[in-house]
């Protein structure tokens, strides 16, 4: 029997699950909550229902992105506001102003630390993936 490891609240790591965004497609959880905390897993531009359009430009690949990251967060008892890191890797260091004005425009306000790695290519063939890190409920 293996034992989960649990923090000094007592609570153990939960598996966060969420209709909103597309299920994961691996040996992994959309996000998982532990100690006040969200780790949400990288998220492509793939449509919550699976739908994959890799085909799509770079501003409609990242609205996607981002929409399936603030499902996952939202799930996991988060929101927008309560982001703390971002990491985005990005296919194309021409893309990173694209980006930026798309990530701009979808969290206003919003300024969690973020990194932004430029990569030579991504799983089936996307342009952006991102994942973070958000404070949560519970």
């Amino acid at each position: 029997m293996v034992m989960k490891e649990i923090n000094a609240t007592g609570a153990a790591p939960i598996p966060v699950t969420t209709a909103n965004a597309p299920a994961a497609g691996g040996h992994y959880s959309q996000a998982i909550k532990h100690a006040g905390l969200a780790y949400i897993s990288g998220q492509l531009p793939i449509e919550p229902d699976g739908t994959h359009r890799p085909e799509a430009d770079f501003d409609d690949q990242a609205r996607l992105a981002i929409r399936n990251m603030l499902a996952v967060a939202q799930a996991a008892g988060s929101s927008v506001e309560n982001l703390l890191k971002v990491t985005v890797y990005i296919v194309g260091i021409e893309n990173w102003p694209r980006f930026n004005a798309v990530y701009a425009d979808m969290l206003g306000d919003i300024h969690p630390a973020r990194s932004v790695v430029p990569v030579p290519h991504l799983h089936y063939g996307y342009l952006v993936e991102i994942d973070a890190i958000a404070a949560c409920a519970g």
